[in-house]
């Protein structure tokens, strides 16, 4: 059974890692090999924040927050995947780690995967959820989703939406959470974004969504990394929510089929009921 409460606190002491003339911040708790928790968007490690001591007595846990997100720098760059990758693969560089059991979800789990891809020999285990593991399929998208996505993938209503009205942290990412959020929390995720101008990250990344192969940078490293996850024995873990928003219902059912040695945990719709399922 898991215990249910869920806590506000980051009890965590900060670390930083100079990258590319940046800091890049992150918190570590724990010895042995490294489970390195990479966050999507909006977010920061903070999310790990009641993970993290379930893990620590058995390996080196280290949660980072990405360029530009939590309280790493924010450099002027142009952020979305290209760079955002750049500088993640430096951050692991310099810790020199090896060994790696990845923990990823949203464009975490882009740049994760596209990095284990890259560094097959320094990966141990991947753990995923709400995870990038395809390429779009543009025309299987409802109209509604097409009208979304050709949104969001627009510069100036992105910039407006979720960079002026920082609608992506008020209202998108509570959106996604079956309770309701503590002021304490709500504080932490707004934290890293008091201004139109730190909010780049947060509304750069969603243009950057391979589309019909476009851009092709993005769509050049997802493809990729599918195709590897398809093939490779590496032991992987996914967590599969219901009902998702990146991963549905079909895609579930499709990545226990293909992805080889993954073992598949769902969270039914009102996190009471949790069922392992190892395919063959």
């Amino acid at each position: 059974m898991f215990d249910a409460k869920i806590s506000a606190e980051f009890p965590f002491a900060s670390r930083y890692l100079e990258v590319k003339d940046s800091k890049v911040h992150y918190v570590e708790d724990g010895e042995g090999d490294p489970i390195l928790f990479i966050h999507g968007n909006p977010a920061s490690a903070y999310i790990w924040r009641n993970i993290i001591p379930h893990v620590s007595p058995h390996a080196r846990a280290i949660a980072v927050d990405l360029i530009g997100f939590g309280k790493s720098d924010k450099p002027d760059i142009n952020y979305g995947f290209a760079d955002s990758y750049a500088y993640l693969d430096g951050f692991i560089e310099k810790l020199g780690l090896t060994n790696i059991t990845l923990v990823v979800q949203d464009w975490g789990s882009g740049l994760g995967f596209h990095y284990a891809n890259l560094h097959r020999d320094k990966i141990k285990a991947i753990a995923f959820m709400e995870a990038m593991y395809k390429p779009l399929d543009f025309d299987a998208l409802s109209s509604g989703d097409k009208i979304m996505m050709r949104l969001i993938r627009s510069g100036l209503f992105s910039w407006f939406m979720l960079g002026k009205l920082n609608m992506f942290v008020k209202n998108m990412l509570p959106g996604w959470v079956l309770r309701d959020l503590s002021k304490e929390e709500m504080s932490n995720y707004l934290a890293p974004f008091p201004t139109v101008k730190s909010r780049k990250p947060v509304h750069v990344f969603p243009r950057d969504v391979p589309v019909k192969g476009k851009p092709d940078h993005a769509a050049a490293a997802v493809a990729g990394y599918h195709k590897w996850l398809t093939e490779t024995r590496l032991p992987k873990l996914f967590f599969h929510a219901d009902p998702g928003v990146l991963i549905r219902t079909e895609d579930a059912k499709w990545i226990a089929n293909n992805f080889p040695n993954t073992t598949r945990w769902i969270w039914a719709k009102v996190c009471t009921l949790s069922k392992k399922i190892t395919p063959t």
